[in-house]
This record gives structure tokens, sequence and C-alpha cells, in this order.
């Protein structure tokens, strides 16, 4: 069980590396979009800072999760930009909401995983 976690892991902060760097490079191909999510983009990157803080969010969260000893910091830093991603589809774009509710439930299995490291910040 160890090892189908670590590959897991691995392939998480994959994704989240691929989708950061996707990001500051533009080597993905951008799917056609509907005018709710041309509107939602378009909006997102009139901030012309919050792309690329949430493109380097990602490969930092990601290349975290990927090293077990990191690993709980990594799913608390990708834990908001993993709601972002689930709102979005919820709301937004539904045909992604199974990718969306099976990475944010690696996220969560992480922090579960790692419950012992975030109790000092929780308790007195």
């Amino acid at each position: 069980m160890k090892i189908v976690k670590l590959v897991l892991y691995i392939l998480f902060g994959l994704m989240f590396i691929n989708a950061g760097l996707n990001k500051f490079f533009n080597y993905m191909p951008m799917p056609e979009l509907t005018p709710a999510q041309l509107k939602f983009f378009t909006a997102f990157a009139s901030i012309s800072w919050l792309i690329p803080l949430v493109a380097a969010v990602e490969v930092i969260g990601g290349i975290l999760v990927m090293i077990p000893k990191t690993r709980a910091l990594g799913a608390i830093v990708l834990l908001p930009v993993m709601i972002g991603i689930f709102v979005h589809h919820l709301t937004v774009d539904p045909s992604g909401i199974v990718i969306a509710v099976a990475l944010m439930a690696i996220n969560i299995l992480a922090i579960v995983d790692n419950w012992k490291k975030y109790e000092g910040l929780i308790t007195d």
C-alpha cells in the first residue's frame, strides 16, 4: 500500500508541476472555451500577478507533495488551489468534475495521512 500511495502522490505532484509550468510557458493547447469559461479566464488574467502566483504555488506544491518529508506542507500549499479547481468545475465547467473530485480526494488523503504533523498547529 505504501508503494501505491507513493506512486499516487508522485503522479499528483507531477500533474501540478505540469499545470504550473504550462501557465509560464504555454506549451499545451487551450481547449475550446465556453462563453462562461472565457469570461472566467479573462477576469483571472486581468489581474496580472495572479496567474504567475498560482503557477508558482502549483510547481512548488507539486514538488513538495512528491517528497515524503515535505508532503504534509505540499498538501496544505495545494489545498486552496485544489479548492479553486473543484469549485470552478462544479460551477463553470462540469465536464471536468470527475478529475477534480479525484484530485481533491488525493489531496485530502495526503492531509489525512500526515494529520499528526498538523496536530501541533491546532492544539495547545
